[in-house]
């Protein structure tokens, strides 16, 4: 290096030396030539790069204020007042500015969609006549303001669904109707020229043509004038892109252009509402007039409705086909982009909505025994909350649904490829729902919604209703499940509801090793039905993979091959078998011994986990308890899985010991040892944070705030341990994620840290240090010092017995509620330094300067620190 050689120091940024107007910094932890800046240099390249730490070292650079030299030492009174009559004022303009926005957005907005449907529904002209002055109007503003909500909510999905609509149509094509109409016109060398002369007007222009309109071009480009011919759209649309954002679109950036944003979303949805929702329900009411057919109930109107969208795909199939004949091109592409829209919006509903109600309704129907319930009481509650039935069935059959393609992704995973090939392969990256619904005609799809709804029910069939009639008739008193409580016992339902949804089952679900083992029962029981029957080839594949020289693939199975190779995660395609003798009737006892295996499999599942935590559960309550919820039953259970899942850790250890065992017995040992280690450190770990710490939480909070709110003054408040620990989970697993959540400090980096650990790695020295001692130190003194001040001191200033009471009782709330008026007051202190400090720099200061790194602080520092640990 030039400077290096002659011993002059250089900015790294202007590779200039210092002068006596522009000295040079080091102001962070990089050394040699590269620590020297300029400050004028620095300053552009952060405003340049947005960052405020050094691109190599990772140093925050400082800057110290400079100050004019007739600055008080203290800033008058005046001054403080002012800036804080200033910054009151701001505050108090930018609150009116956010109500504004607030107001418009989540007040005018959806009570103007809300009221506008309703008066285009009314079928009378007096509501639109009254519209301006309805719209104004405070009667029932909160109902409609919800309802408002989620009509807007609605017409925003449709604008994006079209939209999303058009591009895949553009990326991906249309049907192949539609493609053929948008093909270009043949190319002139295919066109016969005419003999005469004097025809060749008529000709496509060649290159003289070209050359013609290419002068023209430029004749036009030359009669161009101004700042005109210079213009570019592609510029001007980055431009417009680039300003608007979202804090200018909702008007968060405190200008007020958001009111014309407000009209035109007022205006999109009336023209949504008009068009998408009005149109069609008259249209299918004309339809079911003309057919002499009423609809009545609550689901009147969306079925109206959805018959509307029936017609008018009819309607512009035959516009389309008159467009046609008439060679009308441009009506012709409109109208078959019109149909598509119409096609697809149909086949969604009926596929998102329609399918997953059915299954809901039908799983419900086949499980009325088993709750003991009949149709009345089925009809008794559609009467009652028809749309809350509606939903909760809608959401069982897309939990249903869901399940089911898991199970069959899981399947996939273990059959050859080829043998469910009657369903779709969600993992074929070729595979997209919406362009099949784009090209695929409307019959394709209804045979394929009607064999999946036959598979849907038929699984039904043979997972709950047959199973439910073979309990029936083997254990006779068994059901119905009891889905009410009648019970006075002292069990605290929402302790166990808690400690099931918040403990057992995740800490069940969330089990690794769950999917291998149905994966790995499902892999034995194709294996044993293969066995029995004679298709291990057919159903695994395992005799043509086994084969040592496999023949080499025919022409029609080298995609598919080399498509096997591509996709990793197994071949997506066909995988040839051998075709034993009598292989239909191979076929159909295999499909009985499906049917067998999983009635016994529903049977048992319906069976065994009820029946263990009736028995655990009439060990927990007392005689003459009966008729508790199955839930709580079954939840019990899940305790007698989770020790299954410890015998077959034990199992499994054995099964590892065996193997280390091979090794000698000194590896044994080493082993055995380290996994007891890892075992006692993850107990007392679990001990730490989720016993006590839970515990002490819940006791708080329910000495703040519980028995405050809801035990008198006169009763003696009883403590329940279980509960308090069951909710002390709750809570500790709220706090937890809104650690997680808030900003970078001490807690949220020791819980990253222990998560990120696991428990091979765990470190019980720092999770009890930093994790749990900071925690159990907190709520130990929470619990402690507010019980020490009426237990130990009061008694020596208060002698009516009745006072003490009550400063026993208040003193937690008390002291909480100074708690918070003290973090209150540092809040509002700090604050107040900041505005001090605000009002100093903007009368005062002229100026910043950059402060330099100090390598030996640095190092004092750290060796203090390291000394200290």
């Amino acid at each position: 290096m030039d400077s290096d050689l002659s011993g002059a120091d250089f900015c790294r940024f202007c590779r200039s030396e210092a002068s006596s107007d522009r000295p040079l910094f080091h102001p962070c932890i990089c050394t040699g030539s590269i620590k020297w800046i300029h400050q004028e240099c620095l300053v552009q390249w952060m405003r340049y790069s947005r960052k405020e730490i050094c691109e190599l070292c990772g140093h925050r650079f400082s800057f110290m204020p400079i100050y004019s030299p007739d600055m008080p030492r203290r800033l008058p009174i005046r001054d403080v007042m002012g800036g804080l009559v200033t910054s009151v004022a701001s505050a108090v303009k930018d609150w009116l500015h956010y109500t504004l926005v607030a107001l418009a957005w989540l007040g005018i907005v959806p009570l103007t969609a809300c009221r506008t449907y309703r008066c285009l529904f009314s079928a009378s002209l007096d509501p639109v006549i009254s519209l301006p002055f309805d719209i104004v109007s405070a009667e029932n503003l909160a109902k409609d303001v919800f309802s408002g909500c989620f009509v807007v909510t609605c017409t925003l999905f449709s604008f994006i669904g079209l939209v999303w609509l058009r591009e895949q149509i553009m990326h991906g094509g249309g049907p192949d109707w539609m493609e053929r109409e948008n093909l270009p016109a043949p190319p002139p060398e295919e066109i016969p020229l005419p003999e005469n002369n004097n025809d060749r007007i008529n000709e496509v222009p060649g290159e003289e043509g070209a050359e013609r309109e290419e002068g023209i071009g430029d004749a036009g480009e030359d009669a161009l004038v101004g700042d005109e011919a210079n213009w570019n759209p592609m510029d001007w649309d980055r431009a417009a892109a680039e300003e608007l954002t979202w804090a200018r679109l909702l008007g968060l950036d405190g200008s007020m252009v958001f009111l014309e944003h407000v009209f035109w979303v007022v205006s999109l949805n009336t023209l949504f509402i008009l068009v998408f929702a009005f149109c069609p329900y008259h249209i299918g009411k004309l339809g079911a007039a003309l057919a002499r057919l009423t609809a009545e109930g609550p689901f009147a109107g969306p079925l109206t409705a959805l018959a509307g969208y029936v017609l008018v795909g009819a309607i512009l199939a035959v516009l389309h086909g008159i467009a046609s004949l008439l060679r009308l091109r441009s009506a012709k592409k409109a109208l078959g982009f019109c149909y598509v829209v119409v096609k697809v919006a149909l086949l969604s509903v009926v596929e998102i909505g329609v399918i997953p109600l059915v299954c809901g309704w039908w799983l419900d129907l086949c499980s009325l025994s088993m709750f003991d319930a009949t149709l009345k009481d089925r009809e008794s509650s559609l009467q009652a909350a028809p749309w809350t039935l509606m939903f909760i069935h809608w959401l069982v059959g897309m939990v249903y649904v869901y399940y089911f393609a898991s199970f069959i992704l899981l399947l996939r995973e273990v059959l050859r490829p080829g043998v469910l090939w009657f369903l779709k392969n969600l993992n074929d990256p070729d595979f997209s729902p919406v362009q099949e619904m784009i090209h695929l005609s409307v019959w394709s799809h209804i045979r394929r919604l009607i064999v999946s709804a036959m598979i849907f029910g038929t699984a039904v069939l043979f997972m709950l209703w047959l199973p439910i009639r073979v309990i029936k008739y083997v254990l006779p008193g068994f059901l119905p499940y009891a889905v009410a409580v009648h019970t006075e016992a002292p069990v605290n339902e929402l302790s166990l509801e808690l400690l099931l949804l918040q403990v057992i089952l995740p800490a069940l679900l969330e089990q690794s090793h769950t999917r291998t083992w149905l994966k790995a029962g499902l892999r034995a029981w194709c294996a044993c039905a293969a066995a029995l029957l004679g298709l291990r080839s057919y159903l695994l594949g395992e005799a043509a993979r086994d084969e040592p020289n496999p023949p080499p693939h025919p022409p029609h199975q080298l995609g598919a091959a080399h498509q096997a190779l591509v996709w990793r995660d197994g071949p997506a395609g066909f995988e040839p078998y051998v075709r034993v003798s009598w292989f239909p009737l191979r076929l159909v006892g295999l499909l009985v011994l499906v049917s067998i295996s999983l009635i016994m499999a529903s049977a048992l599942t319906l069976v065994i986990p009820v029946a263990i935590g009736r028995k655990v559960m009439s060990l927990w309550l007392p005689k003459g308890a009966e008729g508790v919820h199955e839930l709580y039953t079954a939840a019990c259970v899940v305790q007698m899985y989770q020790g299954m899942y410890v015998c077959w850790a034990v199992g499994r250890g054995g099964a590892l010991a065996a193997g280390w065992a091979r090794g000698g017995r000194a590896a044994l040992l080493a082993r055995a040892a380290l996994w007891a280690r890892r075992a006692a450190r993850a107990t007392l770990a679990a001990l730490a944070l989720l016993g006590l710490v839970p515990l002490m939480f819940g006791l708080l909070l329910e000495l703040v705030l519980v028995i405050p709110l809801r035990v008198p003054l006169e009763q003696s408040p009883v403590l329940f341990v279980w509960q308090d620990w069951a909710l002390g989970v709750l809570y500790t697993k709220i706090v937890c994620a809104l650690t997680m959540m808030g900003p970078d400090w001490t807690m949220r980096r020791a819980i990253e840290k222990a998560y990120r650990d696991g428990i091979r790695e765990m470190d019980l020295k720092f999770i009890l240090r930093d994790v749990a001692a900071p925690l159990v130190r907190w709520l130990g003194l929470a619990l402690a010092v507010p019980y020490a001040l009426a237990h130990s001191a009061a008694p020596l200033l208060v002698s009516a017995p009745v006072q003490r009471n009550l400063l026993a009782r208040r003193i937690y709330p008390a002291l909480l509620l100074l708690v918070v008026l003290g973090a209150l007051a540092v809040f509002q202190i700090r604050q107040f330094r900041k505005l001090y400090e605000h009002i100093k720099n903007d009368k005062y200061l002229v100026g910043q300067r950059l402060v330099n790194y100090d390598h030996r602080r640095h190092k004092q520092q750290r060796s203090s620190v390291a000394a200290t640990n």
